[in-house]
């Protein structure tokens, strides 16, 4: 990957094709968690990549390159949900997307976070799988760290309401 990058610095249009497809399927994934439509998913890492190329420069190589792609990626998804209206609405009482069939677990797991709303997947995201503390996610999201920890403990009760259904329905 440093081969990669520094090809990448000096400009080398095969060289950030190059990037560009290796990374992408991963960010990809990353946003389709934050994002429900996969238009606004690949809107959004098409605004990443831009950035990613854009600030290569600033990467200090003291950490993972990739880790610090997917940092600019997440932070375009937030501003992405940012610039919605209903953004961050903390409050939720819909209906749950219904298990697709015969699906598989991940594609299964996908949608069901990719069902609850946006607050909830947006903390769920940042705490359990990106590794955000709530200090962190409150000064992303600009909420108080009591919001992100209700957030978050909101998405688990929904998870574990919804997982238990979906292993019935697999026996």
């Amino acid at each position: 990957m440093e081969h990669l990058l520094d090809a990448c610095l000096v400009g080398n249009r095969k060289a950030q094709e190059a990037l560009y497809r290796q990374m992408s399927p991963i960010l990809l994934g990353l946003c389709k968690r934050y994002l429900t439509k996969r238009e606004d998913a690949e809107e959004v890492l098409s605004n990443a990549f831009v950035k990613i190329f854009t600030k290569l420069e600033s990467f200090e190589k003291k950490g993972s390159f990739e880790g610090w792609m997917k940092k600019i990626t997440v932070r375009e998804c937030l501003n992405f949900l940012r610039s919605k209206q209903d953004a961050f609405d903390l409050d939720w009482s819909g209906e749950v997307a219904a298990a697709p069939e015969n699906s598989d677990e991940a594609a299964f797991l996908l949608a069901l976070i990719q069902s609850m709303p946006t607050g909830y997947r947006t903390v769920f995201n940042l705490y359990a799988i990106e590794g955000y503390s709530h200090e962190e996610i409150a000064s992303l999201l600009s909420i108080s760290k009591g919001t992100s920890k209700s957030q978050l403990s909101k998405a688990r009760n929904y998870l574990k309401q919804q997982l238990p259904e979906y292993r019935v329905k697999q026996l």
